[in-house]
């Protein structure tokens, strides 16, 4: 690991080296400044804190907000929970996956977006919701997301 990035990540730590659940805290405001947990990263904090890798591995696989790959700039993310599920998510997910030619778990060549799922937002009685980064909308359908991805400068095509 490259010194610079090495500084950043001893800084972030001793921000947190008293706080209980300084893992969270460590990981959250890494993928803040870096865009996503690096394998290099987390084998690094894992040494600096003296935390088994695995266990990193485990708190970054849990929480959905977690990146372990770099992520396009905007990240959409589809709800699957049962609410959405029953109104429609699948199909939002086809004709997502479609429009921007890749799949789930994947960004675009550009770098513009990643999609992905999730359980559920909490949103049902919007079904079916999707996520833009921070960013919740409800009511959503095949027929409205060419016109909803292009307010995030998405070009047909």
């Amino acid at each position: 690991m490259d010194e610079g990035k090495a500084k950043i990540i001893d800084e972030i730590i001793s921000k947190y080296a008293s706080r209980t659940g300084r893992v969270l805290s460590v990981l959250e405001e890494l993928q803040e400044k870096e865009g996503y947990l690096s394998k290099e990263s987390l084998k690094y904090i894992s040494t600096r804190l003296n935390v088994p890798l695995s266990d990193l591995y485990s708190v970054a696989t849990f929480y959905s907000f977690f990146n372990l790959k770099r992520a396009g700039k905007n990240i959409i993310t589809i709800c699957m929970g049962t609410a959405c599920y029953v109104k429609g998510a699948p199909k939002l997910l086809e004709e997502l996956e479609k429009l921007l030619k890749v799949k789930e778990g994947e960004t675009t060549p550009d770098g513009s977006f990643t999609i992905r799922s999730a359980r559920c937002f909490g949103a049902c009685s919007m079904a079916p919701v999707i996520r833009v980064n921070d960013r919740t909308y409800g009511f959503m359908s095949p027929e409205r997301l060419p016109a909803f991805l292009k307010l995030y400068g998405w070009k047909q095509g």
